[in-house]
């Protein structure tokens, strides 16, 4: 049985309450179960204050980015893997779309950032998807494809099973805009065979996680197709008895 995951992306949100505030509820708000990680991704400069309020809990910790840097050296405003793992962080995501969007992140530094994660000890939670323009011009397989097989070349086959993957619509992210259950288990499908190309025991245990607006009242449509094995939440991860909810809805599978 695939490990599931809800994890939140705070993105640029909270503070140093907030974060004590956020954690503390879901401790007392969510049973957590073995099989169904929570996990929640604060800005990193309240990545330490998680960690101390998760301590002791089965609440995980993630960050949000790490560099495609390895050793220590003159990267004014970088972080580095072995400091994220120092300060107890278990899980970096890379390549976020906004990453790629905004930050001009390309498939080769998702792929070294992802070698990076893995290096220093951390769970890379690598996402992929396509925009509208890509989706509707039929192009949405093969650009995930591609970013893919950059991850590929970068740390081979047995990397992945180092590897949580997150597929995320570029058009359902912060648009209130969801892919049907039906899109997601299809895409995640063409995830799951492509990886088998590879290796077939690799792509039928990675966690594929869900990334798209998703929200109480339709996670469990979504959590429940075949290839999907929780989600990457966004805004609603910013709403504790929503985030809750979401958990739940993962849990009862």
């Amino acid at each position: 049985m695939r490990q599931m995951m809800v994890a939140g992306n705070w993105k640029m949100h909270g503070s140093v309450a907030f974060t004590q505030e956020m954690i503390a509820l879901l401790q007392s708000k969510v049973a957590i179960k073995e099989n169904v990680t929570l996990l929640v991704c604060p800005p990193s400069v309240f990545l330490a204050q998680a960690v101390q309020a998760a301590a002791g809990s089965e609440v995980r910790i993630g960050a949000q980015n790490l560099s495609d840097v390895a050793a220590p050296g003159a990267y004014t405003g970088e972080v580095a893997g072995f400091m994220l793992s120092d300060i107890g962080c278990q899980y970096v995501i890379v390549g976020h779309s906004e990453r790629r969007a905004l930050y001009g992140e390309t498939n080769e530094i998702v792929a070294t950032k992802t070698k990076m994660a893995i290096d220093a000890g951390l769970t890379p939670i690598v996402c992929v998807g396509e925009t509208l323009t890509e989706r509707e011009n039929g192009h949405a397989e093969s650009i995930i494809a591609a970013q893919l097989d950059a991850v590929s070349a970068c740390i081979g086959v047995d990397g992945w099973r180092s590897v949580v993957l997150a597929y995320e619509p570029v058009w359902a992210i912060g648009t209130g805009k969801t892919a049907t259950p039906e899109q997601a288990q299809a895409i995640h499908a063409f995830i799951r065979a492509h990886l088998a190309k590879l290796d077939v025991t690799v792509a039928a245990s990675i966690s594929i996680l869900y990334g798209g607006s998703v929200k109480p009242d339709n996670a469990a449509a979504i959590f429940s197709q075949s290839d999907v094995d929780g989600g990457l939440i966004g805004g609603a991860a910013l709403n504790g008895d929503d985030f809750a909810r979401i958990y739940a809805a993962a849990a009862a599978l």
